[in-house]
């Protein structure tokens, strides 16, 4: 059936069957005892997911999108100056989101495929006074990787007073992101990338330091994306603001205890291997990284085609055989393809997509060796 191709995009990624059959519940009231376990619970696995004791999760209907307007838009006062850290064309949108609302900002922006350095951030903050520093974890375009770790030590250094927001929503639940140890103020993330499910919830994590500052702003530009309008219904899944994707919360806090279940750093490390190995057997039949080998990210691969491969025909052919990948975005467009390899992927998954991919490149008449690219894979995963 056409509904059974493999997707791997960088997000949504594939829904596992105990996800799928709590998606599947009967919708119960927003303020039922079900929805009330289910919200409690999910809000305390995600602070387990980002190594927080002391921060205030919310969850609500929504995208990724709306969690970055929800970050910026509750700790910036009208006086303050946002410095945003842009890796590609998430970064960018960060800044058009201070744009829309007014907000003051500065873009530091890195070449695409690479990451705005530690050294390039404390020299700006030592030029100019930042009230808030804004940075993409992973960019979904470029497939870069920011040293958040390493921005931290340097606010803490240079401006300790300037709150951090990292966004995510390609990283949070596949690569390490502890936010008491670092001293992160705000992480916002999606349900459907590597928390593995499916799309339609907004997930931000504040500090107790960004709630403080939230508490004495008088107010924000925002009705329903206002985290005190929500505050009292994370506190009180019984309480009643707007309602709430009920279904779509009981499938992620399902996703959130597969998340526990796995172990966070067996889970981190799983990404990380199983991102080399597709990149190693994607260079066995001649493709290439797009990303510089410093900054890759474990939760996808931006893919450069060799010579005499077409972009739209080589996608098309891999969907006829059973997998889905992305296509570039902005400047990359029709130069690179986009796996994502994250969420709760598993090693059969990865040998049938690389099937996939031997079986378009041998239709489309592309010189290769059949059977590098699955092999080159097989003998990576075992373990």
């Amino acid at each position: 059936m056409k509904e059974n191709k493999l997707l791997l995009i960088p997000g949504p990624t594939p829904v596992v069957g105990r996800i799928l059959e709590a998606l599947a519940l009967p919708t119960v009231s927003h303020t039922s005892p079900e929805m009330e376990e289910a919200l409690s619970r999910a809000l305390n696995n995600i602070k387990k997911i980002v190594f927080t004791e002391r921060g205030q999760p919310f969850i609500v209907s929504g995208a990724g999108t709306l969690a970055m307007e929800i970050a910026l838009l509750n700790i910036t006062s009208p006086s303050d100056k946002v410095l945003v850290l842009s890796q590609g064309y998430f970064g960018s949108r960060m800044a058009e989101i201070c744009e829309t609302f007014g907000i003051k900002h500065s873009l530091l922006q890195s070449q695409w495929g690479r990451v705005v350095t530690a050294e390039e951030l404390k020299a700006e903050l030592k030029r100019h006074k930042y009230e808030v520093v804004v940075c993409t974890h992973v960019d979904t375009a470029t497939g870069s990787c920011a040293p958040v770790h390493n921005y931290a030590e340097v606010l803490r250094q240079v401006a300790p007073e300037a709150l951090l927001v990292v966004d995510g929503v390609c990283a949070t639940g596949g690569i390490e992101e502890r936010m008491d140890d670092w001293g992160i103020d705000v992480i916002l993330t999606a349900a459907q990338k590597c928390l593995g499910a499916p799309p339609g919830l907004a997930i931000d994590v504040f500090s107790e330091r960004a709630m403080e500052k939230r508490k004495k702003l008088p107010g924000v530009k925002a009705y329903y994306a206002d985290i005190m309008r929500w505050l009292p219904v994370m506190e009180n899944p019984n309480k009643y603001f707007s309602t709430p994707g009920v279904n779509e919360i009981r499938a992620f806090y399902e996703a959130t205890k597969i998340v526990i279940e796995e172990g966070l750093e067996r889970r981190f490390e799983r990404h990380e291997r199983f991102a080399a190995a597709i990149r190693n057997g994607l260079r066995s039949l001649g493709f290439s990284t797009y990303t510089d080998e410093t900054c890759l990210a474990s939760t996808l691969s931006v893919i450069r085609y060799p010579e005499g491969l077409e972009d739209l025909s080589f996608r098309k052919k891999l969907s006829e055989n059973g997998l889905v990948v992305a296509g570039g975005l902005g400047s990359t467009t029709g130069q690179v393809f986009r796996v994502g390899h994250m969420g709760n992927l598993t090693r059969e998954q990865i040998v049938l997509a690389f099937d996939a991919i031997e079986k378009s490149l041998l239709s489309l008449g592309f010189a290769f060796s059949l059977g590098d690219g699955v092999e080159t894979i097989r003998s990576l995963l075992v373990r």
